[in-house]
């Protein structure tokens, strides 16, 4: 009876998770990572769509470092203090972090719990990238005066019958509710919903660490070579585009520091330029490092969401792959076609992409391709060209106008 018992509890408390909003139920409000705009304005939404449908409690979810947007940090604190309805906090499940704002929240809600083993403190700065570094205070939950609850659903079940301040007074909470199942009665919790910010906000918050953002950012730029040097518009395009508006949500949100940023792109123009040229060690081995660099300090993170420098590498390592294997394979598969041949590409015109230095970029039969041509030839991008020759990866050309090609 007793196993049968606990397998109904179970089953019930499933349920619940997955339902609907049903009035007088609870909401599990679902946020990690840096706490920025969309995920601010989420959480405050969240609690006011509660209050309006009759919900019994707000449980607001939290592991974060940082916080990216005060004013909002502020309207959430004064939120949580003066609810429209009894809201609780939790830090966790562990191992969490809460750091700078995200943990003046918690310690400040009136009521709040952590898991066992999450760590809090970094008060300042408050807002990440806005004061000096912080001093590494932070403390195991155990050392602090938050209640320790492992699991969330076991913290709903101790709230119950708990008085909880709301804007209107103090409300005594009601979390568990009786059933009954074949005869049986048990007790279990409200149905809960976890609620959990929109895909499209999700999407964009792949980018909320440092980390990932200075990712797409490599990869965007790094596609966007792959594709102009090696590839006609496919899907290489699509990807670029979609790394770099994910980058550049990065940019907008996070606190970039522009000087790392620069020596991000120029260590990209570095390792194009050395590819351009045939693969220029020393212009390779720069760009890798200013790449590098500049992920590192890439976030102005104050020490609560600095970036960790061998997941960067592993970033740098990915445009060193493109850069010094994939494309030069590919561009060598194209001329080694027999559709694309040196029987077929000899004698043709075509026109020059850009200016030539004797390297450059021509387009022949709507296919763009490297090729040098002599330093005297004096191409310059929109010149009408002739292939003369083929030299491994490039094409040897010359300048379609008779003079020149005579001189």
């Amino acid at each position: 009876m007793r196993r049968s018992l606990f397998l109904v509890l179970l089953f019930a408390a499933g349920l619940g998770a997955c339902a609907e909003r049903d009035g007088g139920g609870i909401d599990v409000i679902d946020v990690s990572g840096p706490l920025d705009s969309a995920a601010l304005h989420f959480m405050i939404d969240s609690i006011e769509a509660a209050a309006e449908a009759g919900q019994e409690l707000v449980l607001l979810q939290i592991n974060s470092r940082a916080v990216l947007d005060e004013a909002l940090l502020e309207d959430l604190e004064a939120l949580v203090n003066k609810p429209p309805l009894p809201v609780a906090v939790w830090l966790g499940p562990a191992p969490s972090y809460a750091y700078g704002g995200v943990a003046r929240l918690v310690e400040g809600a009136p009521v709040a719990a952590a898991a066992p083993g999450s760590l809090i403190g970094r008060h300042d700065p408050v807002i990440a990238g806005t004061g000096e570094r912080a001093v590494q205070d932070e403390v195991a939950v155990e050392e602090t005066d938050l209640e320790l609850e492992p699991a969330f659903r076991q913290y709903l079940q101790n709230l119950d019958r708990q008085v909880m301040p709301t804007l209107d007074g103090d409300f005594e909470v009601s979390t568990l509710t009786t059933f009954t199942d074949d005869g049986v009665e048990g007790i279990t919790l409200k149905t809960t919903t976890i609620r959990q910010p929109g895909l499209v906000t999700r999407f964009f918050r792949l980018a909320a660490t440092p980390e990932a953002a200075f990712f797409f950012l490599v990869v965007g730029l790094t596609l966007v070579t792959f594709e102009f040097y090696a590839l006609g518009p496919g899907v290489a395009a699509g990807v670029a585009a979609l790394s770099l508006w994910l980058a550049a949500w990065g940019v907008v949100n996070l606190p970039v520091r522009p000087v790392a940023l620069a020596a991000a792109v120029i260590g990209w123009i570095l390792l194009t330029t050395a590819y351009q040229r045939g693969g220029v060690i020393v212009l390779t081995l720069l760009g890798a490092a200013l790449l590098q660099v500049g992920g590192m300090y890439y976030i102005d993170g104050s020490g609560q969401i600095d970036s960790r420098w061998w997941l960067v590498a592993l970033s740098v390592l990915a445009a060193l792959f493109f850069f010094l294997l994939a494309m030069p394979t590919v561009q060598r598969s194209r001329l080694s076609t027999q559709t694309i041949g040196r029987e077929s590409l000899v004698a043709k015109s075509g026109s020059a992409v850009s200016d030539f230095d004797p390297e450059g970029l021509v387009e022949v039969d709507g296919a763009r391709w490297r090729a040098t041509a002599h330093r005297e030839a004096g191409i310059s991008a929109g010149d009408m060209i002739v292939v003369s020759g083929v030299d491994g990866l490039f094409l040897e050309v010359e300048p379609a106008n008779q003079e020149m090609r005579g001189t």
